[in-house]
């Protein structure tokens, strides 16, 4: 008689770091550890949010801090959660309009993305256009609590500019932001893959700069669950981090990118074309329509060690949420975002020992968390 699989539901954003989980389910790894892994495509976090918190699904892909909102309670429907495996590592980018980035490169913002060089060239014509009095520049983000929040305003504070006056920030779901940029609704927007190069091959979008560049080798996306699933589920939790990790060293090899943009392009799961998926996960940038640029660590997944979390990503995390008036600083707070982040029930599901649980955080602008 065949063993039985323990079934877990896990919900997913169309994005492609949604790759580790897709992988897990339709190559088989997820099987092969015991588990019926099933999938369920959510438009929007917040849904992501509320179903995980009601019970609906027993983990997700989340945002790397809506596990620290959740547990601070800093948002609806909090409940205590883990961040206990990283999904990816970069892929997000800063889009703007492309009569935007015609203003940005007069004002000489430099065509290869570094964030300095384009947050100054947006300082300069935000400048030229309030001596004008022209509207408020309008940027999209996918959640108030996202690394693609925190990036785009860490980005123009760097330049000098205040986030919260300076520009005006909105929240919409990734799927839409191109649409919305081509619309005239948003000057431009902080989202992940594919939905930057989406407005760049439809000619109404330019990437200015990107994740890598702001914040080399950060976490993007967590595995999400709750303190009370993962208690109650440690062997089923253990099994799909071991199901995981080996999707996402599959994920990380360059033998089956086109078989995982296939997989991901599917009408079900990301519903894009495969070549729209391509250029990020082989590493390489569209900026402009004529503009290439390599950037082999823009988006990255690996198995083992290197997609353990950290106390310092949750550090950073909730350092961005105390600046923007969001959270407050106490040491129960720091306590409990480190025991969030902790890499203890990833690396012991592994069986990794020996591996450093820590290393500090070093952004474009020099300054060290």
């Amino acid at each position: 008689m065949e063993k039985s699989l323990t079934p877990v539901i896990a919900g997913f954003i169309p994005l492609l770091d949604s790759a580790v989980l897709v992988a897990a389910a339709e190559m088989g790894f997820a099987e092969q550890e015991g588990i019926a892994l099933k999938l369920v495509r959510e438009t929007s976090w917040a849904n992501i949010r509320d179903r995980i918190a009601v019970g609906h699904f027993d983990v997700a892909h989340m945002l790397a801090p809506m596990p620290i909102a959740a547990s601070l309670n800093l948002t609806s429907l909090a409940v205590p959660m883990l961040a206990p495996m990283l999904l990816g590592l970069g892929g997000n980018a800063i889009t703007v309009s492309t009569s935007l980035w015609e203003d940005m490169a007069a004002a000489g913002a430099d065509t290869g993305g570094d964030p300095g060089s384009t947050g100054k060239a947006l300082a300069a014509v935000i400048a030229s256009r309030r001596a004008k009095s022209a509207p408020l520049l309008h940027f999209g983000v996918v959640h108030p609590f996202s690394g693609h929040a925190y990036e785009l305003r860490y980005w123009i504070a760097a330049a000098g500019l205040d986030p919260d006056t300076d520009v005006e920030i909105t929240v919409l779901a990734p799927q839409i932001m191109a649409d919305a940029l081509a619309t005239g609704q948003l000057d431009g927007y902080c989202v992940g893959e594919p939905w930057n190069t989406a407005a760049v091959a439809a000619g109404t979008g330019r990437i200015v700069t990107y994740k890598q560049a702001i914040w080399p080798d950060s976490p993007e996306k967590v595995l999400g669950v709750t303190r009370k699933w993962a208690e109650a589920n440690p062997l089923t939790l253990a099994a799909l981090l071991r199901a995981l990790s080996g999707a996402a060293d599959w994920c990380a090899s360059t033998e089956n990118v086109e078989k995982l943009a296939g997989l991901l392009s599917s009408a079900d799961m990301l519903g894009c074309p495969a070549e729209v998926c391509l250029p990020a996960l082989e590493g390489s940038m569209r900026l402009g329509r004529n503009t290439m640029k390599q950037v082999p660590d823009f988006l990255t997944f690996s198995g083992g060690a290197k997609m353990a979390p950290m106390p310092a990503h949750g550090k950073w995390f909730h350092e961005q949420m105390v600046r923007w008036g969001q959270a407050e600083r106490s040491e129960e707070a720091s306590a409990a975002v480190a025991g969030i982040f902790s890499p203890d029930i990833y690396l012991s599901a592994l069986g990794l020992e020996n591996v450093p649980r820590d290393t500090p955080i070093r952004m474009f602008d020099g300054r060290e968390f």
